[in-house]
């Protein structure tokens, strides 16, 4: 069976290079697809494991000329460069391999350092692309003012020194610029061809090379016109915007960034009741953790002593603290705010729900939608037309007035001008920041397909339990006969205290809201399927349904007539009698969830129409729906039915969304366009689902679609823009409307148009993080004391 792992891989610097990663990987033996992201510097590999390994997966990328580190995942995880854990029967502490074993020559700590984090090469690529664009600047000045057009332009007069021509000293000082400076569109020109494929370094390489080649071989024949000036000017003109574009695309990372560094580095074990402190990559399954107020719970786990409040809003975006006490499930990265507790490690590593949230964000974010992969080709292909229309320039205008500078200027700046890279930012740098945006407000897209699909849908089916509604009874009437709220409640409570019954639950969690006292009882009889029966203060209460009463020989006269009425609405009421007479009902039914109403009016906002799905009977499905205000209810159907209610939407040409639990709707989430599963808490490895929302919060849903049309907005923009671009820049550089108009294009303002046009993308797809979401509510977290200081140790 194939698994999938996503690759940290630095020194992407175009996004056009990534054909390069895809193309050699999927030449490997085992490798079966491959989605590089030049944005995030990571690639998302699925291969087949017992052809290869992540190992060899990340020596391959390294042949290719790119920096790799192993697995790109949290801090927490000391194993970049592993499989997935071993099974039953393998050591809990299994021997690390020597510093000289490490791929790379990095210890295993070394490695755990970054985990692979993509931002911190992202951080030295800019610092290199800024220090070649500086020495590229200084150096271009004197080239420029020693030229031919500078001595022309700005009527310079200075000898060169040591009785050099210009044109020699000029070549002395663009040795730095082509050997330095622009060594990485060499570089990466010879790895694209290496690699098969074509991309921007190619065309930036053929034009900086192509021009400086003709200048030293004019210099080197006696000289004559040269072009030194014009290549070290293309050079520090394409280093700066890409200098500009790549902090750009950098902040498209922030999320990914803050998911990656969420996981403190270093947790507190108990030792012998003592608590000692390591890093949190050497806790194993198994091990006791001492969680204090406010500290951050390092893995996943389940508290064994102790009650507080968890703030878990980093991992899950629930933004109210979860109450968490023995017994209850705690997930690693979120914070401790106000007990002591002690929590039984039972996930580390790669199977902490962070480690698995971040992966599934990476892969997502890496993934193409469908638009990206054509642009892909197109810009592969476009490359293509570069060259070959550089070429075509050049020999057309030779022919036309035999100037072979002319000519050659005129091909240089074709090739520079037709640089895709613009085309290549358009889609992956908007799905970046869209999965991102998601993902901080615990809204996780599993591909650029479902992010696309989400701006498309204008039907969203919602299941009517657990997703619009609590999935639980609450109290919703209570109608007395004879006798005060306080006192039926006072007398029901005291019976029901005794009962299993979800109902009975229900009742007494109301009466406790309302501050009731407990009152004794005696003589309790359960009556199975009926209801119960029992002493109160001396009273005899009866407590259940018709039937009970029947049995009991109660008359409830008019009151069974509110009865009726109560249960035509889709509520359940139960019958209450004391000492033989009828006194009251008591109504309860599945609540609506307090953000159900306000969901469903944000979706009628984006004209989406709301349906709700519900095995219940009509009454009781109308009745959410009037609160709700939805206005088209599909009622009484089966669960194995619900996939087929999808289709017919479907059939009828809508596009559908599916919202339901992720586990009994699986067919109808599959079934549907976008299956999104709801309330996942940490289980965001859902199968059928399209979209996790890791809260149980139907307000999500809007805001997943918004951010859904918000992204395809920006890509539409992105990808309009680059191509109208190339379509009117490529005749302007070819010279066309030179003899009739006199417009001329040089080399270098064809750099910096080309990087601008880049530029423009990266902002424009930033621009998206000011998308206008609904704000969770809020609510102040308790003071977090420090902690005490703990005593280290250096081994396990």
């Amino acid at each position: 069976m194939n698994r999938t792992t996503v690759l940290e891989v630095g020194g992407l610097h175009w996004a056009t290079s990534t054909p390069v990663i895809e193309s050699a990987l999927l030449r490997r033996p085992g490798v079966t697809a491959v989605e590089a992201n030049a944005v995030n510097q990571t690639a998302t590999v699925t291969y087949d494991p017992d052809r290869t390994s992540v190992a060899e997966l990340s020596k391959w990328v390294r042949d290719c000329g790119y920096h790799c580190a192993g697995r790109s995942v949290p801090e927490h995880v000391c194993d970049p460069m592993s499989e997935p854990a071993p099974g039953p029967g393998t050591p809990a502490h299994p021997p690390q391999p020597a510093a000289h074993e490490m791929p790379g020559g990095h210890t295993a700590q070394e490695l755990m350092g970054h985990g692979g984090h993509a931002g911190m090469s992202m951080d030295a690529m800019v610092r290199d692309m800024r220090n070649r664009f500086l020495v590229a600047l200084v150096l271009s000045i004197p080239i420029m003012l020693w030229s031919p057009m500078g001595r022309e332009m700005f009527g310079f007069t200075v000898p060169a020194p040591f009785g050099l021509r210009d044109d020699v000293f000029t070549l002395l000082l663009s040795l730095p610029v082509i050997f330095y400076s622009s060594w990485i569109f060499f570089d990466g020109a010879y790895r694209a061809l290496k690699a098969r494929t074509l991309d921007m370094m190619v065309l930036v390489a053929v034009a900086i090379g192509t021009g400086w080649l003709y200048s030293v071989g004019v210099t080197l024949t006696g000289g004559g016109e040269v072009f030194y000036e014009a290549a070290s000017v293309l050079a520090s003109f394409v280093l700066l915007g890409h200098w500009f574009e790549m902090r750009a695309r950098g902040g498209a990372n922030d999320a990914i960034r803050t998911l990656l560094e969420l996981a403190p580095p270093m947790a507190v074990v108990l030792r012998d009741g003592q608590p000692v402190e390591i890093p949190t990559a050497e806790v194993v399954v198994g091990d006791l953790l001492l969680i204090r107020p406010g500290a951050k719970i390092p893995v996943d786990g389940t508290v064994e002593t102790g009650s507080s409040e968890v703030d878990e809003s980093m991992v899950t975006g629930e933004s109210l603290p979860v109450t968490k006490a023995e017994g209850s499930e705690v997930i690693g990265a979120s914070i401790n705010t106000t007990g002591t507790l002690r929590v039984r490690a039972t996930k580390v590593g790669s199977d902490t729900a962070l480690a698995q949230i971040v992966a599934l964000v990476q892969e997502a974010q890496n993934s193409k939608a469908p638009g990206q992969r054509l642009a892909d080709r197109a810009a592969f292909w476009l490359v293509l037309v570069a060259l070959i229309g550089g070429l075509g320039t050049f020999v057309v205008w030779w022919a036309v007035d035999g100037d072979v500078q002319r000519a050659l200027l005129f091909a240089i700046t074709v090739v520079v001008i037709t640089c895709p890279d613009a085309l290549g930012l358009a889609t992956p740098t908007a799905i970046m920041v869209g999965t991102g945006l998601g993902a901080q407000r615990g809204v996780l897209f599993k591909n650029a397909t479902a992010l696309e699909t989400s701006a498309r849908i204008d039907t969203v089916v919602m299941d009517k339990t657990g997703t619009l509604t609590k999935g639980e009874p609450e109290v919703t009437d209570v109608v007395v006969d004879g006798l005060t709220e306080d006192e039926l409640l006072t007398l029901v409570t005291a019976v029901e205290r005794e009962s299993e019954h979800p109902l009975a639950g229900a009742i007494v969690r109301y009466a406790a809201a309302r501050g009731l006292p407990a009152v004794s009882l005696e003589n309790f009889r359960n009556v199975p399927g009926h209801g119960a029966v029992a002493e109160v203060a001396g009273r005899r209460v009866a407590v259940g349904n018709r039937k009970l009463m029947v049995a009991e020989n109660v008359d409830f006269g008019a009151l069974m007539d509110r009865r009726d009425e109560l249960a035509s609405t889709g509520r359940t009421a139960v019958l209450v009698a004391v000492d033989g007479r009828g006194v009251g009902a008591i109504a309860l039914a599945d609540a609506a969830r307090e953000t159900s109403a306000e969901a469903v009016a944000s979706l009628h906002e984006l004209g989406i129409e709301v349906v709700m799905l519900s095995g219940d009977n009509v009454a009781t499905a109308r009745r959410i729906a009037g609160q709700l205000g939805i206005g088209t209810v599909i009622a009484e159907v089966l669960p194995g039915d619900k996939a087929d209610k999808i289709a017919e939407l479907q059939r009828a040409g809508k596009k559908v969304a599916m919202v339901g639990d992720g586990v009994n709707d699986a067919p109808a989430l599959a079934q549907a366009d976008l299956g999104i599963a709801i309330g996942a808490g940490t289980d965001v490895a859902i199968e059928t689902a399209d979209l996790v929302l890791m809260r149980s919060d139907p307000l999500d849903v809007p805001i997943a679609l918004r951010i859904g049309r918000g992204t395809l907005r920006k890509m539409r923009q992105n990808l309009g823009w680059a191509v109208g671009y190339n379509v009117i820049a490529l005749p302007i550089a070819a010279g066309v409307f030179e003899p009739a108009f006199g417009l001329v294009l040089r080399p270098e303002i064809a750099a910096l148009s080309m990087s601008g046009s880049s530029l423009i993308v990266a902002v424009n797809a930033l621009m998206l993080k000011r998308l206008r979401l609904p704000s969770p509510p809020q609510e102040q977290p308790a003071p977090r004391p420090a902690p005490e200081p703990i005593p280290t140790s250096p081994h396990r």
